[in-house]
């Protein structure tokens, strides 16, 4: 068996493999997905929230200190 062969033929296990996994995975409805949406939003929002606030405080309090 050539090479090439030997390469398609793993590539083809690889794929049926795949597909058959994918029959297996437990796909969020569309309201799952919006709820999942909104928590990761909430979250980015969080964070964003935290660090502008520690950004602006270290800002001021370096600003105090390295004033003349």
């Amino acid at each position: 068996m050539g090479r090439l062969a030997k390469v398609k033929g793993k590539m083809a296990g690889y794929f049926r493999e795949v597909r058959s996994e994918f029959t297996k995975v437990i796909w969020p409805d569309r309201r799952e997905t919006a709820i999942y949406t909104l928590v990761v939003l909430a979250s980015v929002g969080a964070v964003a929230l935290t660090i502008w606030v520690v950004d602006t405080f270290l800002s001021t309090v370096f600003g105090w200190a390295l004033s003349p």
